[in-house]
């Protein structure tokens, strides 16, 4: 009886998600459909919702779009990046993908890898309820945002591993990736200036300095995990990033092709860590065109 008043709760703080207005509605065509605030691990805390944008008309099964959020995995939430990338959403939209952005758990809140952990389950969530909102199962993508694109790169890197520590008990590890746009996340976390401190995020994600901790720091960086087996990566990065730096991406890009995985690295001339510049007309054309191609 407890069980079916906790699931008739959570299908109510779901349903109320999808009612309550949404900061970021505003950027989606109209007549986007809205699931919001949905509790992908089944339990109450905050970190653990989700939302899922449909299509306008979509018909038949649709490709999804997977969007990690960036904050130096220490703040933020599943509404950021959205503000200077409504260009990019709108033709995510128009293009007939569903989108899905997710919440996780902050490293204040809990060291890594309780953010693979939150991040594959609501993957989870998503493919075991694919036909409930109309996904193609075979068509999941990753687009993730500094901290979201080392945590995007960590899941489409890490999946073909089965890396159990990254899998809650009992949630699908039946899903697949088949593309991975990475906008300048991290792929190493020793070769950040602030690896020496425990203070610094990349130290806070992982409990210590990551040069004190290399066994660590490891674990949680996406270079660890390229091998053959991995979908292919859209890397951009902006020229002119002092959070972090080009060198992070043209890293993960020549592992990438040394181990013979289908990537590209978009280096945005004058571009800071973040902002419009990424959304413009030709960084969306490259965006599309490799959607497009992986997700046939």
């Amino acid at each position: 009886m407890k069980q079916a008043l906790f699931f008739l709760l959570l299908f109510s703080i779901g349903s109320l998600g999808m009612s309550q207005s949404n900061r970021v509605m505003n950027i989606f065509p109209e007549g986007t459909m809205l699931h919001g605030n949905i509790p992908y691990q089944y339990d109450t805390l905050k970190k653990h919702l989700l939302d899922i944008y449909l299509p306008p008309n979509a018909t038949g099964k649709v490709p999804l779009v997977i969007w990690v959020h960036g904050g130096g995995w220490l703040s933020n939430d599943k509404y950021a990046d959205m503000s200077y990338m409504k260009e990019t959403i709108a033709e995510i939209m128009r293009k007939g993908y569903a989108l899905a952005s997710i919440d996780y758990r902050f490293s204040t809140q809990a060291t890594f890898p309780a953010q693979m952990l939150d991040c594959n389950s609501a993957v989870s969530y998503l493919y075991e309820n694919a036909s409930k909102f109309g996904f193609d199962t075979d068509r999941f993508a990753l687009m993730g945002f500094s901290a979201g694109g080392h945590l995007a790169a960590m899941l489409g890197l890490s999946k073909n591993q089965d890396v159990k520590e990254f899998f809650m008990p009992g949630t699908s590890k039946k899903f697949a990736f088949k593309a991975v746009v990475d906008f300048y996340g991290p792929a190493d976390l020793t070769l950040f200036p602030g690896a020496v401190d425990a203070k610094s995020p990349e130290g806070l994600l992982i409990g210590a300095a990551p040069l004190n901790r290399p066994d660590l720091a490891k674990v949680a960086s996406p270079v660890s995990y390229v091998d053959e087996k991995d979908p292919p990566f859209l890397i951009i990065h902006g020229e002119k990033d002092d959070m972090v730096s080009p060198n992070q991406s043209h890293l993960l890009n020549s592992w990438l092709k040394v181990k013979g995985v289908p990537t590209e690295l978009i280096v945005v001339k004058g571009a800071p860590h973040f902002g419009a510049m990424f959304d413009a007309p030709e960084i969306r054309t490259a965006i599309f065109s490799f959607l497009e191609k992986h997700l046939k």
